[in-house]
């Protein structure tokens, strides 16, 4: 079964990669006695992969017991697979009759883009048009929903519904800011501020990891704070020429450069990894981290010390995007019980639900989240919807770019490598696999 805590620091790495070691346990829970694979519309075949304790998971449980209360003789078959397990067999799976009537599946072109091109996925523009998921979901959460002939996320058809969405910020831990008495920023010269005061003292104040995803997103965030949406639609869309000497990836190279000069980035953080820097935070060893909302259930469980959130300062632009998608096999004997209960995950009470355990719904009401840091996340999540501020994450754009940002930016974090020669490696990588401009 897939933890929590796995979950929370593989969520990063699996986007096109699939490179997350998780549990490869297939735990059947059924809520009906019905028989796998029938088609009697007597019973709903339904595959996800969320743990039972984390907020997708109870929110999705309390969506089958609201699914069978309004579908009377209908019982739900649900089997937890993990998320290896997905990746690795779902295009087997889909090709025979053992495919489910509803899965979740990871968004993106080299997941679920490739499933729709291949043929496996069944297109619900009609369905989405109809009740009104195309409306409820904000322009950036809808982005992985739709994709084109050739799988690619941002326009065509949709072929997948994202359940909730997720997004990267900045964590404080409160207790050191106060103890060393320097005041939480609000703004961007504010942060480097701090940061240079807890250097100062001795302090790292950046928790971070070169193994991987970690170190790769602030260097994205960087860049992202001098980019615009169309910056943005190049890299991760195509839609224009993509140029890593530009003025954002200059900028984000040669100043993270600069912070591993400076001390804000510890260069034995090389080869940590993602959990390795969460743990870093939740010690207390670094005051900053800059990283995901899944990280999210994870600290209000085990943090011993007061901590907050905030956006990066004085950028429009962050990492994130909705989060996996709810996919209906195209060999689905039970298709419409399947959008019957995506409607129900998209409802207010599961959304609503979904978000006081601390998840981010995408389509909740924000004063029915009243759990004080969940507020927030969402109210956050929701200032970023509405001026479109999901920019996606790094390596999504070509298959392999993961690997590349990470060993290039580990050069960086060593100083063997200087900002010229890793915008000429990244560009180099990007090419040899981006569609020709």
């Amino acid at each position: 079964m897939l933890t929590a805590r796995g979950r929370k620091a593989a969520r990063r790495r699996v986007t096109a990669l699939a490179t997350a070691a998780l549990s490869g346990a297939l735990l059947l829970t059924a809520c009906g006695g019905s028989e796998s694979g029938s088609s009697d519309g007597k019973t709903l075949k339904l595959w996800h992969y969320e743990a039972p304790n984390s907020a997708m998971g109870q929110a999705w449980n309390e969506a089958i017991k609201e699914f069978e209360a309004k579908h009377p003789g209908v019982k739900v078959e649900y089997e937890e697979k993990s998320f290896a397990q997905m990746q690795k067999t779902a295009q087997m799976v889909l090709n025979s009759s053992d495919a489910p009537d509803l899965m979740e599946y990871n968004k993106g072109n080299a997941t679920a883009g490739l499933l729709s091109k291949q043929g496996l996925l069944t297109d619900l523009t009609p369905e989405a048009t109809k009740r009104g998921w195309d409306k409820k979901l904000s322009a950036g959460v809808r982005t992985t929903s739709v994709y084109d002939t050739n799988g690619v996320m941002g326009s065509g058809k949709w072929y997948g519904v994202p359940n909730y969405a997720e997004y990267t910020m900045v964590f404080y831990n409160k207790d050191l800011f106060a103890k060393y008495k320097i005041p939480e920023p609000k703004t961007f010269d504010e942060l480097t501020a701090a940061m240079d005061k807890f250097a100062a003292k001795g302090i790292t104040p950046l928790a971070n990891g070169g193994a991987e995803y970690p170190a790769q997103q602030y260097l994205y965030q960087l860049a992202l704070s001098k980019a615009d949406r169309a910056w943005v639609d190049a890299f991760e869309l195509y839609k224009g020429k993509v140029d890593f000497h530009d003025a954002a990836w200059t900028y984000a190279a040669e100043t993270f450069a600069d912070w591993v000069r400076k001390g804000y980035l510890g260069k034995s953080s090389t080869g940590a990894n993602a959990e390795q820097t969460g743990v870093s935070f939740l010690q207390g060893k670094s005051p900053i981290l800059f990283s995901g909302s899944w990280w999210y259930g994870r600290f209000e469980d085990e943090a011993t010390f007061d901590w907050g959130t905030s956006l990066w300062p004085d950028s429009n632009l962050t990492l994130g995007s909705g989060g996996n998608l709810w996919v209906v096999p195209k060999g689905a004997k039970n298709k419409e019980l399947a959008y019957d209960f995506i409607d129900i995950t998209l409802s207010k009470k599961i959304q609503n639900l979904l978000g006081n355990k601390g998840g981010v719904p995408v389509a909740a009401d924000a004063s029915a989240v009243t759990e004080p840091k969940a507020k927030t996340l969402i109210d956050n999540f929701n200032t970023l919807s509405q001026r479109d501020g999901l920019a996606f994450y790094p390596d999504w754009p070509v298959a392999g770019f993961y690997d590349v940002l990470v060993s290039e930016t580990q050069k960086l974090l060593t100083g063997s490598s200087k900002p010229d020669d890793y915008l000429d490696a990244l560009q180099k990588a990007y090419d040899k696999d981006a569609p020709k401009q």
